[in-house]
């Protein structure tokens, strides 16, 4: 083996720019570190503005990296909040959607605008996100990918999360889709669906659970609950070089929840 091969890392993210939105927390900020230790440049999104800013000083030391608070809901300035952390950073290589709103409403309770707040952060956010990154004056012509966090509820049926796991299952569809339309500029895109996670999202969906229930949702994971960390690794193991022949498709990290 040369000195080269030796050195050679296909998880290297050096040079490379991305921006990782709900990165004030759970798994958007297990994203960021990981990206940060690998050697990208990091643009950060969340409507929390100050955990943001504890994220951004806790990476500073890292390498590059700039706090933007946004609110996802405000689908139509999405676009330009991306020029504005291109214009500071320079051209993004890829995008990473983890900022998500879970509730849960069953059916005959349902609420139509709670159902629409879910699709605008989970859904329509990663539309205008990934219409964003295809924009020439956005996109850093190489190394691109797209990777939305979606979840193992839409691919499996749990009461009271018809909504959630509707807007989740649609980033299926779009990440087929958008993997066959961006090809061309060499923009690869596809999910990620975990299982639970012990992110603060799961804790507050804890609180509403009967005693004894998270026992029986944590036994449904033959390997237990996540870590924010299992979710970030296949992140970068999908945005890096290692991802470099995976598109349209949906990987899925849950601890064998699916394998029942």
């Amino acid at each position: 083996m040369t000195v080269g091969e030796a050195a050679f890392n296909p998880l290297d993210l050096s040079g490379r720019h991305y921006l990782v939105t709900g990165a004030a927390s759970g798994i958007g900020r297990a994203v960021a570190e990981r990206m940060a230790l690998l050697g990208a440049r990091l643009s950060l999104v969340d409507v929390d503005a100050a955990a943001l800013e504890g994220v951004r000083a806790a990476l500073l030391a890292r390498g590059v990296v700039q706090a933007t608070p946004f609110d996802l809901r405000d689908t139509d300035a999405i676009g330009p909040m991306v020029e504005g952390c291109v214009a500071a950073q320079g051209p993004l290589h890829g995008i990473v959607h983890c900022a998500g709103l879970q509730s849960v409403m069953p059916v005959r309770t349902l609420k139509l605008e709670r159902a629409r707040e879910l699709f605008a952060v989970n859904t329509e956010a990663a539309l205008a996100l990934s219409s964003a990154l295809a924009s020439r004056k956005v996109y850093a012509g190489e190394h691109g990918a797209l990777v939305f966090i979606s979840s193992v509820m839409a691919m499996a049926g749990s009461p009271g999360a018809v909504a959630y796991a509707a807007s989740k299952a649609a980033l299926h569809g779009m990440a087929r889709t958008l993997s066959v339309e961006l090809a061309p500029k060499r923009i690869r895109v596809n999910c990620i669906a975990p299982g639970f996670v012990r992110t603060p999202l799961l804790e507050r969906t804890e609180r509403l659970w009967e005693p004894g229930q998270r026992e029986a949702v944590e036994a449904q994971h033959p390997l237990g609950f996540g870590e924010p960390e299992d979710i970030a690794n296949a992140v970068v193991f999908l945005a890096a070089d290692t991802g470099r022949w995976i598109t349209g498709t949906v990987l899925v990290v849950d601890g064998g929840y699916l394998a029942h």
